[in-house]
């Protein structure tokens, strides 16, 4: 069974950083791209960054210079580092994958930028 599991959410401070985790189970990560999205409340889902399978990243204006997105291959799992996190950097985060023309999505992890 194909399953991604989002880790690393949490509380933290203007300022501050987190590191999330993107976790795979019932397929191997490393041939396939993975994007991070993000939702606020009462927004739309919007794309965050994006590691391909042969590990070129991209990311959305907003975060760039902010956000590096990494893949460690052995853990099968897909990072997303977080610096200088602002207020509107809250949302849930969620992991993303095509595959074979199936998408996943895992079950999101919520951030929260406050004092």
């Amino acid at each position: 069974q194909v399953q991604l599991v989002e880790s690393g959410g949490g509380l933290v401070q203007p300022g501050g950083s987190l590191r999330l985790s993107c976790a795979a189970s019932g397929f191997t990560f490393r041939s396939f791209g993975v994007n991070w999205y993000r939702q606020a409340p009462g927004k739309e889902r919007e794309w965050v960054a994006s590691i391909s399978g042969g590990g070129f990243t991209n990311s959305a204006d907003s975060v760039k210079g902010r956000f590096t997105v990494s893949r460690d291959n052995a853990e099968n799992t897909v990072h997303l580092q977080m610096n200088s996190l602002k207020p509107e950097d809250t949302a849930v985060y969620y992991c993303y994958v095509n595959r074979g023309g199936l998408a996943y999505w895992g079950q999101g992890t919520q951030v929260t930028v406050s004092s």
